[in-house]
C-alpha cells in the first residue's frame, strides 16, 4: 500500500506503511505547535518506525525538545531568508541504525569531488525535450515503472499522472524520436518561493549523457523565471550517479536522512539532501 497525503490541520503530510513513516511535507504556523503531538498520536496509533518533519527555523527548537534531530539544513529554504531544517524522530532503533555507511560515504566524497560551477549542457542530436502533455501520461508511466521499483507514491499509473497534470504539475520530459527517454519534475512551493526537484528517470540505454543535468537546467529555468529563490533535492545515498549529478550542477550537501523512503529497491533507502541557490 502507497503512502497517502493528507491535512494534518491545515498542514501536508504524507504517510503510510510502504515507508513505514509520518513525512510533515508543509507546516502551517497556526497548527505549531499542537502539530508536535498530533504527528506522535498519528505515528503512534499506525505504528510508524520514523517521523520526518520539514520546517522553519521558528519551528525547530520546539521539534528538537520533543526528540526530533536535525538529519539536514537548507540556508535560505523559505522565500530565500529563513533556513528550513528537516527533522527525524526514530521510534525503533534499528531504524536509526545506517546499513550501508562506508558507501554512503565514499558516495558523497566522489560526489563532492566532482563538485564544479554548473556549465550549460547541450542535448546530443537526435534528442529533444519539452513538457509532457496528459497524451504522455503511458510513456510516463513505463518509463518510471522501469526506473523504479517502487515508489511512495502511485506515479506507475497513467491516471494518477493525467491527474497530476490537469492539477498544475509539471513534468519535463526529454524525447529520442518519438520515445519518451529521460523525465524529472519539479514539485514548486509558490508561497515559499522553493521547489524540490524530483523523479529523475532516464532509461539504462540513454543514461551517461547529461539528460538529468539537462532537465535540472530547465527546471531552474523555470523556478528563476517564477522568481524562487531555492531549489533543493533528496538523491538516493547508494547512488553514485543523481549524487555526482547534483554536486556537479553546483548544489550543496545538506545532510543525509536515513532510512528515509521506500524506492527502487522495495526497501527503505537512506537519501542525501542537495539545495542551490537560484
Amino acid at each position: 500500500m502507497q503512502d497517502v497525503k493528507e491535512r494534518l490541520g491545515r498542514s501536508q503530510i504524507q504517510h503510510g506503511p510502504f515507508s513505514n513513516r509520518a513525512f510533515l511535507m508543509k507546516l502551517v504556523r497556526e497548527d505549531f505547535p499542537a502539530i508536535i503531538a498530533s504527528l506522535d498520536d498519528l505515528a503512534e496509533q499506525r505504528g510508524y518506525s520514523k517521523i520526518f518533519a520539514m520546517v522553519p527555523q521558528y519551528a525547530r527548537d520546539r521539534f528538537v525538545a520533543d526528540g526530533y534531530e536535525v538529519e539536514a539544513t537548507i540556508p535560505g529554504l523559505y522565500r530565500g531568508s529563513e533556513d528550513g531544517f528537516i527533522l527525524g524522530k526514530y521510534l525503533a532503533e534499528e531504524r536509526r541504525r545506517e546499513r550501508r555507511p562506508e558507501l554512503v560515504r565514499d558516495i558523497l566524497a566522489t560526489a563532492r569531488g566532482k563538485s564544479r560551477a554548473a556549465a550549460e549542457t547541450v542535448l546530443a542530436s537526435g534528442y529533444s525535450w519539452r513538457l509532457a502533455e496528459s497524451a504522455d501520461a503511458a510513456q510516463m508511466a513505463d518509463l518510471f515503472r522501469q526506473a523504479f521499483g517502487s515508489y511512495p507514491v502511485p506515479i506507475f499509473d497513467p491516471g494518477y499522472l493525467r491527474e497530476q497534470m490537469s492539477g498544475g504539475q509539471l513534468y519535463f520530459g526529454i524525447w529520442r524520436g518519438e520515445k519518451l527517454v529521460s523525465l524529472a519534475s519539479p514539485s514548486l512551493e509558490d508561497e515559499d518561493l522553493n521547489g524540490e526537484l524530483t523523479d529523475f528517470a532516464t532509461l539504462p540505454d540513454h543514461r551517461g549523457q547529461g539528460l538529468a543535468g539537462f532537465l535540472m537546467r530547465r527546471m531552474e529555468e523555470e523556478m528563476t523565471r517564477r522568481g524562487f529563490k531555492t531549489a533543493y533535492t533528496f538523491a538516493r545515498a547508494y547512488s553514485y550517479g543523481m549524487n555526482i549529478a547534483f554536486a556537479g550542477d553546483g548544489y550543496s550537501f545538506a545532510g543525509t536522512l536515513t532510512n528515509s523512503v521506500n524506492i527502487a529497491s522495495g526497501d527503505l533507502e537512506s537519501m542525501n539532501a542537495w539545495y542551490k541557490k537560484l
